[in-house]
């Protein structure tokens, strides 16, 4: 699992939010976290700035590149 598989789901847990509340959040199918969770897709960069900006997290967070 990479940073941003990490990152993403852990995210997603510390507010207490399923796949499908995540995904309902910035527009995409609950298919869509689930893969990018399990590192079979990747979001694109709008959907990579919608999670960032939902999470009040930067995208270098989102991708392990610093701490909040």
């Amino acid at each position: 699992m990479n940073k941003f598989e990490e990152n993403l789901r852990a995210l997603r847990l510390e507010r207490g939010l399923t796949q499908k509340a995540l995904a309902e959040a910035v527009g995409v199918s609950a298919d869509c976290v689930y893969f990018w969770e399990k590192g079979r897709s990747e979001p694109a960069i709008d959907e990579i700035i919608l999670l960032a900006k939902f999470f009040d997290v930067t995208t270098d967070f989102l991708f392990g590149l610093s701490e909040i």
